[in-house]
């Protein structure tokens, strides 16, 4: 089963960053997000992935051309040049990157992978930029049962501000609170029948717009509700929570050893 991550988005929000390098590319813990982002689905038993690229995408052509060999012990030949990466693949994953276009929408992104899923294909959908330790399996039993064309992830939307807690002008308590408590947003981690490429028109139409807003009013969108951990990375302040999470070892959305 494939694993569809869009990643070729300009992260404008998060410029600091994106100037030199594609948003998946930004690292956590020295590692791009989308390595993070891929251990959830590998370590979950799903190892093909399309990566829809657009701004920088050659950035992360590269990083897989080299992955084998930053991630592998070496012997190089210094007479002839020649070069071999010793013991096992760090991890057997097939990885298809696939360039969609600059300006590309979305939706428009998706809709340009139609050749690289067969007709009746189910396959998983998300973002380059956001983690979560979500089920996966359940997820995809969730979508098997309800025999709808889509299913969405449904998240608590992290707090992006402290809570403060007053008395006049006096503040009685601080809390950095994980998540806000009420409401559910788009997190991603989409399962998707391949019949949903139909509702997309083309490269300016956002996924998030007309073929969500369809599927919906026909009933063909469902949400499976995860309470678990799920943060995006926007903004350099999500990223520093990220790498807050991961320096200390306790990174909920670590599900590989």
């Amino acid at each position: 089963m494939k694993t569809i991550i869009l990643a070729g988005g300009m992260g404008s929000r998060l410029t600091e960053e994106t100037t030199v390098r594609p948003k998946p590319m930004v690292e956590i813990g020295g590692k791009p997000i989308l390595w993070h982002l891929m251990n959830i689905y590998g370590a979950q038993g799903f190892q093909e992935f399309v990566v829809a690229l657009g701004y920088k995408g050659e950035a992360i052509k590269e990083y897989f051309l080299n992955f084998r060999t930053l991630n592998s012990d070496l012997t190089v030949d210094l007479a002839s040049g020649d070069l071999r990466a010793r013991g096992e693949a760090p991890v057997p994953w097939k990885v298809h990157l696939v360039d969609t276009g600059l300006k590309t929408q979305t939706g428009g992104r998706l809709k340009r992978l139609a050749s690289w899923l067969e007709q009746d294909d189910c396959f998983f959908m998300t973002y380059g930029d956001g983690l979560g330790n979500v089920d996966l399996k359940a997820l995809l039993a969730f979508h098997k049962q309800h025999g709808k064309r889509a299913t969405v992830t449904a998240v608590r939307p992290p707090a992006r501000f402290g809570g403060l807690a007053l008395d006049g002008q006096r503040v009685l308590r601080f809390t950095e609170k994980a998540q806000a408590g009420e409401g559910w947003i788009n997190g991603g981690f989409f399962v998707l029948d391949r019949c949903v490429l139909d509702y997309i028109a083309g490269d300016d139409t956002l996924w998030e717009l007309e073929p969500l807003e369809q599927l919906a009013a026909e009933g063909q969108l469902m949400a499976y509700q995860h309470e678990g951990f799920w943060q995006p990375m926007d903004t350099l302040r999500e990223k520093q929570i990220l790498e807050n999470h991961w320096s200390t070892g306790q990174a909920p959305w670590k599900v590989w050893s």
